[in-house]
């Protein structure tokens, strides 16, 4: 569901390293398009029915475009493949206005960004404000191999390059960060912002907790996750549509919905994203979410309708 969505056009298309290519999206008019915070993103209208997020990588100062990067996942549902396949220079879209859902502290003393592969492109947005405010800061880039580095060209030519370090697995031990000795030294006036594949994020997480980092100071945000949506049969009843829904065991919530005709917001479709968070009720959700903290969890008044089920028999939800 779209309702507020924006038409763009796609001004500039590159190919920025293996499987990535990056959009330039701008006002057909030539407007100036709503403004964004670092970390935000806008769901992109692949296809009537398939919406996918999509973070916003160049600086929020700027007004006249949002740069978009994009990698082709091998396991593609439709969504990246779409685009790398069918989307092309002049071509118009439907994006959703930005939105946050990662948001960075403007007043920390520093701020780490540690990035894996394409959770670069939040982050690019993120240097670019410290960048602007004059805050401190490094960028931590880390890679496979140089040809899946996308933007590297556009970082050494930044006026911060000098705050960028790249770390390429093909280059040897000397080259791949050691995240025990970024995080080693713990500061309460200092945040971390890690995003990139959901391992690479487990990895620093845990290493921040091991070396006694604030779980508050540490923030993250998923490109994509694993997460299973099956398990026991349970009923939803949605009070602003008026239903009452059997989740089988082997459907998600807004599968359930869907199928009756509610309409469901969706985008990752895993968890991640937060786009189909919705104001439990009444009932005990089984949160299978990465979106969720840990004390939004335990307040049970939320729900991820994409992956997430219930744990008593009945779900009551505002939807």
């Amino acid at each position: 569901m779209m309702s507020d969505r924006l038409i763009v056009q796609i001004q500039r298309r590159v190919h920025e390293a293996h499987a990535i290519v990056s959009l330039e999206l701008v006002d057909p008019t030539g407007a100036e398009l709503p403004p964004f915070e670092a970390g935000a993103h806008v769901e992109v209208e692949v296809e009537p029915g398939l919406t996918r997020h999509y973070s916003i990588c160049n600086s929020p100062q700027e007004r006249n475009r949002y740069v978009l990067g994009i990698l082709r996942e091998p396991s593609s549902k439709g969504g990246s493949a779409t685009i790398h396949q069918l989307f092309h220079e002049g071509m118009r879209i439907k994006i959703s206005p930005p939105r946050n859902q990662f948001r960075l502290n403007e007043s920390a003393a520093h701020s780490l960004l540690v990035a894996g592969g394409i959770g670069i492109t939040p982050l690019l947005a993120m240097a670019w404000r410290l960048h602007a405010l004059g805050a401190s800061f490094e960028l931590h880039y880390c890679v496979r191999t140089r040809a899946r580095a996308a933007f590297i060209e556009m970082l050494n030519q930044s006026p911060f390059a000098d705050s960028v370090t790249l770390h390429c697995d093909e280059e040897g031990d000397s080259s791949r960060l050691d995240m025990q000795a970024l995080l080693q030294n713990p500061r309460s006036d200092a945040h971390v912002y890690v995003c990139g594949p959901e391992g690479f994020i487990n990895a620093l997480t845990y290493r921040a907790r091991d070396c006694a980092w604030n779980d508050a100071n540490v923030h993250h945000e998923f490109f994509a996750a694993t997460v299973s949506t099956s398990g026991s049969s349970f009923v939803v009843q949605a009070t602003r549509s008026g239903l009452s829904v059997d989740v089988p065991a082997d459907k998600s919530i807004a599968q359930a919905l869907l199928d009756v005709g509610i309409d469901v917001p969706l985008s990752c479709e895993q968890g991640v994203c937060g786009t189909c968070v919705t104001r439990v009720i009444d009932g005990v959700p089984e949160h299978r979410d990465l979106f969720l903290t840990a004390d939004e969890r335990a307040a049970n008044d939320r729900i991820m309708l994409c992956c997430s089920r219930a744990s008593s028999g009945i779900l009551i939800l505002d939807i």
